[in-house]
């Protein structure tokens, strides 16, 4: 129990560094390093099951990011505010397809992970990826608010040191 608690503890500390230099390719191979081992200790795979389980779920994500960034291409520079009806009907229209070919895409990878894992841990992989996705935004809102306690702070050192220079 306490070696699973420091290898959480371990984990956030990494995330927090490399989550917020997220355009740093670095960070990212540790975000994904982190997220390997949430899902390998999650799962509880095998060596036999991981060396099968990773080329699957990474094509798998390579395949859904892609998906999912056609969407938010799309979202990108667009305002319903100011779209025409016939714009905001085909953003809806796209919409649905995006999420019809990731369910499709889901129940495809669905079939070829159940070859190596079990219907348990395959269960259990969507809640590892939602528990870790919901890790890296806490961590990313306490930084964010410890962030703002720092400036914040600097504001207030700046404001009192002004004052005494103005008496």
């Amino acid at each position: 129990m306490i070696m699973k608690r420091f290898k959480y503890i371990a984990l956030m500390i990494l995330l927090s560094a490399a989550y917020l230099q997220a355009q740093d390719p670095e960070a990212m191979k540790k975000v994904e390093a982190a997220k390997i081992g949430v899902i390998t200790e999650r799962l509880g795979l095998t060596p036999e099951q991981a060396e099968q389980f990773w080329p699957i779920y990474r094509e798998f994500s390579d395949k859904r990011r892609s998906i999912l960034g056609e969407m938010r291409d799309a979202r990108r520079d667009f305002n319903p505010q100011t779209a025409t009806e016939e714009e905001n009907r085909a953003m809806m229209d796209l919409n649905f397809q995006v999420k019809e070919r990731e369910l499709n895409l889901e129940k495809e990878y669905s079939e070829k992970l159940l070859r190596v894992i079990s219907t348990r841990q395959l269960v259990s992989l969507r809640q590892a990826e939602d528990d870790f996705r919901r890790m890296v935004l806490e961590q990313l809102e306490r930084r964010a608010r410890q962030q703002n306690m720092r400036e914040n702070l600097r504001e207030r050192n700046q404001d009192r040191i002004n004052g005494r220079r103005g008496n």
